[in-house]
């Protein structure tokens, strides 16, 4: 019998590429349906000098309950061939968070969006239940029943939560607590926020101080938790900018109407790490460049989303 010329094949674990790009569009097109500001500063940046957008990172929050933290999300990806970066602990906060590279792709030098451009990090973060009050804890694990995490990406494609809506009472006695717990616990899955690749860029958005400039002259509301918009990591290779979440008014299980915080857009910029200075700027690569999260900035980047003064 002749050899058959059989398909390569896929080097994506759980299946094909292809699929991995359609969930991760499903998840953005779900957060920018949901949140207004984000779309508008999302279709902003690509209407400035046709502007062919790649992404960072996706943001994700979690509860760990019964299957609903970490996890829940992260064996998707994993199985599609990303790998653990790092974790960062936030012991203030009562949150861990976990980072993911993807694989490792051939992208065409022109490959943007999600449909050829570089895959993006999956940062996962979830709110270590058993630290807080036991009050906070009886709540948690009254809503998050057992064995729903394992619908977790379909949540967040879908942009719907596994467990009953909470009532207006219960939220905001968790986010005395935990405001990070409350918003997970109201938004579930959904994206909590994506980040732009700065350094992918190649216009007026190609560089973090001006991207701080163009929309603080636009009227959008900065992140400045910590003292700065721009957040530099402590190596000078890693610049952050988030806006503010914009605010919603949404209907609790009781019949409560209150406004509370949605999602929120970020802008990354990784410079060339100092070895690979003398590397022409065309052949320049993700490898090449400053990765990971950094501590600090992380902490400040997350209070994009606060909704209570602070005390």
């Amino acid at each position: 019998m002749g050899s058959l010329d059989l398909p390569q094949a896929s080097s994506f674990k759980g299946g094909s590429e292809n699929f991995l790009r359609d969930v991760l569009e499903s998840i953005l097109k779900t957060y920018l349906r949901k949140n207004l500001m984000a779309n508008t500063v999302w279709e902003l940046v690509q209407s400035v000098d046709n502007e062919k957008v790649s992404y960072d990172h996706f943001f994700f929050r979690t509860i760990k309950v019964d299957g609903y933290g970490i996890d829940s999300l992260s064996s998707f990806f994993t199985d599609y061939g990303y790998q653990v970066g790092g974790r960062l602990d936030f012991p203030k906060k009562h949150l861990h968070v976990l980072w993911l590279s993807p694989l490792d792709i051939n992208v065409p030098g022109e490959g943007h969006g999600l449909g050829n451009g570089p895959l993006p990090r999956i940062v996962i973060a979830e709110l270590l239940v058993d630290e807080l009050s036991q009050e906070s804890q009886i709540k948690y694990y009254y809503y998050l029943k057992p064995e729903g995490g394992k619908q977790a990406i379909l949540s967040s494609t879908l942009g719907s939560l596994i467990w009953e809506k909470p009532t207006s009472t219960d939220f905001n006695q968790l986010a005395k607590e935990s405001e990070y717990g409350a918003w997970a616990l109201f938004h579930g899955y959904t994206l909590n926020h994506l980040a732009f690749a700065v350094h992918r860029l190649k216009h007026r958005f190609s560089d973090d101080k001006c991207v701080e400039e163009y929309f603080k002259e636009k009227g959008f509301k900065l992140n400045e938790d910590g003292g700065d918009v721009l957040k530099v990591s402590e190596d000078g290779l890693l610049l952050q900018v988030s806006l503010m979440s914009e605010k919603h008014e949404v209907e609790f299980a009781d019949g409560v109407t209150e406004t509370i915080t949605a999602s929120y857009i970020e802008f990354v910029q990784r410079l060339v790490l100092p070895e690979f200075k003398d590397v022409p700027h065309d052949e320049i690569k993700e490898f090449h460049r400053r990765e990971g999260l950094e501590q600090a900035s992380a902490y400040h980047i997350m209070e994009s989303t606060r909704f209570r003064a602070q005390d």
